[in-house]
């Protein structure tokens, strides 16, 4: 494939999206149509970031999911989600991730979910849902 090819697979209108937000970080669940008409999926997280001066970007990392993979995906991302849970719990252990935590229970007053809720809902992905 080459560099036009995936710059317009890249830019793709998404034919049905989803967002969830965590803390300083963004998930984006993009389902996209290929040239031949079949769907896949996008995974995108947006993490705002600050430079030196003060001011903001957002580092982006894109993972492609295609249909043929999403069986052996969701049950690998539960059979692991469910290991952390497990052995670790759903309470945040990292002073830095409770900060996160506080502030977002605070800001759960204002109608925003907090970072625990965003835990629980992204490792309920279900991708029949899809």
């Amino acid at each position: 494939m080459n560099e036009l090819e995936t710059n317009e697979k890249m830019d793709a209108e998404a034919v049905h999206s989803k967002v969830l937000r965590a803390g300083r970080r963004t998930y984006f669940f993009d389902v996209r149509e290929t040239k031949a008409g079949d769907y896949y999926l996008t995974i995108t997280e947006s993490k705002k970031n600050s430079n030196e001066d003060g001011s903001f970007f957002y580092k982006k990392h894109k993972i492609y999911l295609y249909k043929e993979d999403f069986s052996d995906f969701n049950e690998l991302l539960n059979e692991t989600t469910q290991f952390v849970l497990e052995n670790k719990g759903k309470e945040v252990i990292s002073e830095r991730h409770q900060k996160n935590f506080e502030m977002n229970n605070e800001a759960s007053s204002n109608g925003e979910l907090n970072e625990k809720s965003t835990i629980e809902s992204f490792t309920n992905v279900n991708f029949d849902d899809i």
